[in-house]
């Protein structure tokens, strides 16, 4: 049994898609992010860095306990466990996770920081909010022209689509408009038709209407 030390995030949703791809068995423990949960002692012995997701896999290496956080890395792991969704072959291997460190580089802290200022910052600071308006349409440019070549970000679908769409859901919050990158809406639209993505989304109800609304809980939070 895996459990999940989960709220519904963008980051979250990225584990609860794969298990229900996968069709893993799981257990959901919330962290109301919201609240301050992500500080306590017992979490920050799983997730050292205050932020969900987090795993502990009962049934590790060895039959042995393992805990993992930061979503990439939950993900990777998941992909080697379950044999599903990351190709065996180096160079196939390699594309994935090309894409997936892409979205944790760039896609996932650039469009946060979207969110961020164009939302939740106390002040409006005008030069941020053209800063990460601007790169998050650059990254959208830089997965439409990927998709223009490929049906996945790595070929064959991936944890790498897995980790990259829900941030993308949050696109209205970025100021970025789909029908601008054709080849991305084409794959958003594919991706959100999959039952094991739709599941995975409704843990816990929908992400962005769970969100904080007043300044002084966001500083609190960990997306």
């Amino acid at each position: 049994m895996i459990d999940l030390y989960y709220w519904p995030t963008p980051n979250g949703h990225m584990i609860t898609i794969f298990l229900e791809e996968a069709g893993v068995e799981y257990n959901v423990i919330p962290v109301n992010i919201a609240k301050g949960d992500q500080f306590s002692p017992e979490f920050l012995k799983i997730s050292p860095n205050n932020k969900i997701p987090a795993i502990v896999d009962h049934e590790g290496p060895s039959r042995a306990p393992i805990t993992i956080f930061e979503s990439g890395a939950i993900l990777l792991y998941l992909a080697g466990k379950t044999g599903q969704f990351m190709p065996k072959e180096v160079r196939a291997a390699y594309l994935v996770i090309e894409w997936l460190m892409f979205q944790m580089a760039s896609a996932g802290p650039m469009l946060g920081q979207a969110h961020h200022f164009r939302r939740y910052a106390p002040h409006k600071i005008q030069y941020a909010i053209d800063r990460y308006t601007n790169e998050a349409r650059r990254i959208y440019g830089v997965i439409d022209r990927r998709l223009a070549e490929v049906p996945y970000l790595a070929g064959d679908y991936s944890i790498a689509d897995m980790a990259t769409y829900p941030w993308l859901r949050l696109h209205k919050l970025q100021d970025q408009h789909l029908h601008d990158f054709p080849y991305l809406l084409r794959w958003y639209n594919a991706i959100k038709e999959r039952p094991g993505v739709q599941r995975g989304v409704a843990v816990m109800g929908d992400g962005p209407a769970l969100q904080p609304n007043d300044k002084e809980t966001w500083s609190i939070c960990s997306v």
